[in-house]
């Protein structure tokens, strides 16, 4: 087990050594996701474990980080917690990537070495939402000084549908 997370790794001669590796990798490092964050300081927790089932090279393993993204509602930063489990089966073509087992997705290694990071941030990337937003209606706007009214309206609008007019005309006969 290492303490300090390699930039680089080889998946297959881990997964060989039945190798793990544990440590932090910090947000800023992870130049796609912390494009989509309002603060890209703090840390990913990673822990991975590199493994053999028969001729199946595999990567299982845990990532946690809490990330600050910018709700679509408000504009604000929602903390959005990520807790996702990892299961990797390693291939090198895209024909034993379609016999990989249901629970493993694929993951392509051309070359010996490749980015861990890049790994890390393709799994959290896919667990996020396409439209981040609070839980609670945060749309805000003012009556006055003192007072804020949610501008988000449960209750259906009363505007008149504009293919009503064709729906009478289709009962009457007329059309």
């Amino acid at each position: 087990m290492l303490d300090r997370l390699p930039e680089y790794i080889d998946p297959l001669h881990l997964a060989d050594k039945r190798g793990e590796l544990k440590g932090q990798i910090p947000l800023s490092s992870l130049d796609r996701l912390a494009a989509m964050l309002v603060n890209d300081s703090g840390s990913i927790t990673v822990d991975l474990f590199f493994g053999r089932e028969g001729r199946l090279a595999k990567i299982e393993g845990h990532i946690k980080a809490v990330l600050e993204l910018e709700c679509q509602n408000c504009l604000g930063a929602v903390s959005w917690p990520v807790d996702c489990n990892i299961k990797l089966g390693i291939v090198t073509s895209i024909d034993q990537a379609d016999r990989l087992p249901e629970d493993y997705d694929p993951l392509i290694v051309e070359e010996g070495k490749i980015p861990l990071k890049n790994i890390i941030e393709d799994e959290i990337l896919l667990t996020l939402p396409a439209f981040p937003k609070h839980q609670q209606p945060c749309f805000v706007k003012k009556i006055d000084n003192n007072t804020v009214d949610p501008i988000v309206n449960d209750e259906p609008s009363s505007i008149e549908n504009p293919f009503s007019i064709l729906a009478k005309l289709k009962n009457t006969g007329d059309l």
